[in-house]
């Protein structure tokens, strides 16, 4: 990222209020995703939520024009100018994000990385999104146990190569399959966007359909795509676990195309992401004792939830994810905070 402005930048959080101590009302957030992705959809309506319920000035979701982490500079830059004053962010890259990141911080903006980690070090305040290693171990392991006795060669369709949750999925699905005896035979990736996933998803499965016993997708759009791919070739000897709760994924589980989904929590990561940025404006700290899990990333990890939905609970997976933000929030202060 380009140096910031500054003189402006400081003027325009001097008029918004940013103190050691601000009051909620004060508080102008944006929560920023890495580029256009229907995962993070859900941030946009708990920016609305949280504000309204915790009388928050703003909480409103900004999209980069594409997956480049150059926009999403020249966003956070521009937002910084029109006063806003605390950022939930996804890194367009864990590494090169950081410097945008310390610019932030800089001018008294706490920041919060949503649904992928900063590399530490960074000056993020903690790193709140799905354990993707685990998340997609127990979905292999799902889809293996799926597939039941014989032979078990697994395609593994991906999402971007920058999302620093990608490396992590491709690992643990490897790690499920060798401890189950299973293969990975290939894995696709890049192809989180419909175009890309249209393209190598359906020409894979043209070619290689009857070399493969089960499909895992770790990325929304691979397995929308994969999903009707699936019931468009009517074979059900192919077993498949999907991520996300697109509803393409969810029909396909009730009609028993594919056999389940990971279900992540964006809804949870946008509404404790805005909470907990109003509360370090207001003179909170996180606690140097606070219980943060780690990953291959960072050290100040907390899991937003995941869970396994299969035909048995496709109609109420919603209630599971609301029952896990609620379990965090319930003592967020008190496990990870510093408040007078």
């Amino acid at each position: 990222m380009k140096t910031l402005n500054r003189s402006v930048a400081a003027i325009a959080l001097l008029c918004a209020g940013v103190t050691a101590a601000g009051a909620a009302d004060d508080s102008t957030l944006a929560l920023v995703p890495g580029g256009p992705h229907p995962y993070f959809a859900a941030w946009e309506q708990a920016g609305i939520d949280a504000a309204a319920d915790l009388g928050l000035g703003e909480a409103t979701y900004k999209i980069p024009q594409k997956w480049e982490l150059a926009q999403q500079n020249q966003l956070l830059e521009s937002l910084l100018s029109q006063g806003y004053n605390g950022f939930l962010i996804f890194p367009g890259d864990p590494v090169g994000a950081v410097s945008t990141a310390e610019e932030l911080a800089g001018f008294g903006a706490p920041v919060i990385a949503g649904a992928g980690c900063y590399k530490d070090p960074s000056p993020a305040a903690f790193c709140l999104g799905t354990d993707t290693g685990k998340s997609a171990y127990l979905g292999a392991k799902e889809l293996i146990k799926a597939m039941g006795d014989g032979e078990k060669r697994i395609v593994h369709f991906t999402g971007f190569l920058v999302d620093p949750n990608t490396q992590l999925r491709i690992d643990a699905v490897v790690q499920a399959a060798e401890e189950e005896g299973a293969t990975v035979v290939q894995v696709i990736a890049d192809i989180d966007a419909p175009e890309p996933a249209e393209e190598k998803i359906n020409a894979y499965l043209a070619a290689h359909a009857d070399e493969v016993d089960g499909i895992i997708a770790t990325a929304w759009v691979p397995a929308v795509v994969a999903a009707n791919a699936l019931r468009r070739m009517g074979d059900d000897r192919i077993h498949m676990v999907g991520i996300d709760h697109d509803e393409a994924v969810i029909n396909a589980i009730k009609d028993g195309v594919i056999d389940g989904t990971m279900i992540q929590n964006p809804y949870g990561q946008g509404y404790i992401g805005a909470y907990a940025l109003d509360k370090l404006r207001s003179g909170c700290t996180v606690k140097d004792d606070a219980p943060f899990g780690s990953n291959a990333l960072t050290t100040k990890f907390i899991d937003s939830g995941t869970a396994y939905v299969d035909a048995s609970n496709a109609d109420s997976y919603l209630d599971t994810m609301r029952a896990e933000t609620d379990k965090i929030l319930a003592d967020f202060d008190a496990t990870y905070l510093n408040c007078e």
